[in-house]
């Protein structure tokens, strides 16, 4: 049980860790690094909806991380067509992009059954009959 303890407490900081990287990521490269027009874009606002579950990863809600799992595609489809699409270094950081929504996503769905799976091993242990 310890060892399991520990991956999903390795899963959630990996999970806050891609959210945070997919956000910091989508603010320098709409505002800095890359912008599709010079002095930033308002394609920068694409993040706001990211800093949404950071509140429910950061209070460890097991709901956010399964909606999570879903809306991180949204993002890595805009990733995918923008490395398939625009030139370097724009398509460089999409691909960051890219995996930092892999790893979100693997760390998001690990997460949600390593605990489903301890909350299970727990009911069951807790109705075992003790013999005195």
């Amino acid at each position: 049980m310890i060892d399991q303890d520990k991956t999903v407490a390795w899963t959630r900081r990996l999970a806050v860790g891609c959210l945070l990287g997919l956000i910091l990521l989508g603010l320098a490269w709409e505002l800095w690094l890359a912008p599709i027009k010079p002095g930033g874009s308002l394609l920068a606002l694409k993040v706001l909806p990211l800093c949404v579950p950071l509140a429910g990863l950061l209070k460890n809600r097991m709901y956010t991380y399964r909606w999570l799992s879903l809306v991180v595609w949204l993002y890595f489809t805009e990733g995918v067509v923008r490395a398939w699409s625009d030139k370097a270094p724009s398509a460089w950081f999409a691909l960051v992009e890219v995996l930092l929504c892999l790893g979100l996503f693997a760390a998001s769905v690990l997460h949600v059954r390593l605990r489903q799976k301890n909350a299970k091993a727990a009911a069951a242990l807790a109705t075992v009959p003790t013999s005195a």
